[in-house]
């Protein structure tokens, strides 16, 4: 019995062991691939671009979408800031998503809004729409506002999409803080593309402590919380390291839900936003790609890696969990939705690199993490562990972790320094020494409970509760 057990333990050790090696490895290639992604950016585009595009008459119109759930917090300033956005051509779409707060009556206040009769194509089918408002106030004439029974997320953008009148669509959160040249530089993999851009996506900041003037950021600053400080760790990472490297070979799966551009036929004809799933922006795109790849059409998805759009991140470990929950739940059902891709050549890169490493590498993850982590402790009880073998392993996990956070840094400073004070560079570094201690059992446990509610059924976003993207310069004055 005892000879078996140690046979067991030596196995699973060693599954673990060659698990996270290719763990790292691949975190390895990514920064290596974004590092290259980046420089070769940086090298393509430069200011004298942006200011040629801005002047051009040949760019394509946007319809901006935005849904909005009691968001009375921040709205008045979002819209003040989607308004004055530097681009030659755009209308914007609110969705009120049955609100129950005071949003809508704060929007037909600010903007002078009334009702109006507007045709529209029911393309994909919604929720029902209570009233269309347009402003009486010529300077906001490129404003729609929707009032709709509440139907989740991905049918409010279903709304938008059958009332916008362009063809190209950016559709965003509401809370969310755009730079003035968000659109120009994200519009720009539509243009000269000799492949057909289905979609565009860019690089989200946190803005949790910045100064937030008139719907404008005005001046970064570090988050003043640790649990929102370390995501922008977590950000760095995402954006400047993993999306950048699947940008590069073209298979990069997920538009964040927060700021993405597509096309708008495309949409409709690959169904719309599912609203069957929590995880609905990655769900689209890779349905998208599907599509085309099924077609035999051959298309891009673009990523610009300058910080396009700012927004407020969860300030508690409540809400924080909850959002993860989520994350894990969408990530799994459009995993499960697209499981005929998984290892089918037919599919290319997409069946045979992109969709297993989701699977393995990121739904999967937390929960060898977890089982490892319970083995670790049975072993323990039973006297199996040697302590100098599991230092030894438990500092280079550590130190791997650490310098990986420590590189991420390293590529927004080689990028766009828009953490300029030295002060936030060793702040962050403090933030990337706590976090695979403090914060990252946090995340892995919201990933496991995640998969726990997808069993159950639970298909609910959860209540996010937001502080409000405060102006400190005008509470300072009151």
């Amino acid at each position: 019995m005892g000879s078996i057990l140690n046979h067991f333990t030596e196995i699973a050790s060693w599954l673990f062991l060659i698990y996270g090696s290719i763990i790292c490895s691949g975190y390895l290639f990514t920064a290596i691939y974004s590092l290259i992604e980046i420089r070769d950016y940086k090298r393509r585009n430069n200011f004298e671009d942006d200011i040629a595009l801005l002047q051009s008459l040949n760019l394509p119109a946007i319809s901006i979408l935005a849904p909005a759930f009691n968001e009375g917090l921040n709205i008045v300033e979002n819209v003040r800031s989607l308004l004055t956005i530097n681009y030659p051509s755009f209308e914007i779409v609110i969705i009120n998503d049955g609100s129950s707060d005071n949003s809508l009556e704060l929007l037909i206040k600010e903007y002078d809004l009334e009702p109006k009769n507007i045709l529209y194509h029911n393309f994909i089918e919604t929720k029902e729409i209570k009233n269309i408002y347009k402003s009486t106030n010529k300077a906001f004439k490129n404003l729609t506002v929707v009032d709709k029974k509440n139907g989740g997320k991905a049918d409010a953008l279903n709304t938008g999409i059958n009332i916008c009148q362009h063809n190209v669509i950016c559709c965003i959160d509401v809370d969310c803080i755009l730079e003035n040249d968000a659109m120009l530089k994200l519009i720009k993999p539509f243009l000269n593309n000799g492949n057909k851009v289905i979609a565009s996506g860019g690089v989200i900041r946190v803005a949790n402590s910045c100064v937030i003037e008139d719907g404008r950021l005005i001046e970064v600053k570090l988050p003043d919380t640790f649990v929102a400080r370390v995501q922008v760790l977590e950000y760095f990472r995402a954006f400047l390291m993993g999306r950048m490297a699947w940008s590069r070979v073209d298979r990069l799966l997920l538009i964040s839900g927060a700021f993405g551009m597509f096309d708008k036929q495309i949409v409709i004809e690959a169904g719309g936003y599912n609203t069957n799933t929590v995880g609905e922006d990655m769900e689209l795109l890779v349905r998208m790609r599907r599509m085309m790849q099924e077609r035999g059409v051959p298309y891009t998805v673009g990523f610009v890696p300058d910080p396009l759009c700012w927004t407020e991140v969860p300030q508690t470990w409540e809400v924080l969990q909850r959002q993860r929950n989520r994350w894990t739940r969408g990530t799994a059902e459009t995993l499960w939705i697209h499981r005929k891709m998984m290892f089918n050549p037919k599919y290319k890169i997409l069946g045979m690199l992109s969709t297993p490493f989701w699977f393995f590498f990121e739904w999967l993850a937390p929960l060898i993490e977890f089982t490892g982590i319970l083995f670790f402790i049975v072993l323990l009880f039973m006297n199996q562990i040697s302590l100098p073998v599991f230092l030894t392993f438990f500092f280079a996990v550590y130190t791997f972790a650490f310098l990986f956070s420590v590189t991420a840094l390293f590529f927004e400073e080689y990028s766009f320094q828009q953490y300029k004070k030295p002060s936030y560079i060793f702040k962050l570094i403090g933030t990337a020494l706590l976090e695979p201690i403090i914060y990252h059992p946090v995340v892995m446990w919201s990933a496991v409970m995640g998969n726990f509610d997808l069993l159950r059924g639970k298909n609910s976003w959860g209540v996010m509760s937001r502080a409000g993207l405060s102006n400190p310069v005008k509470e300072k004055k009151k």
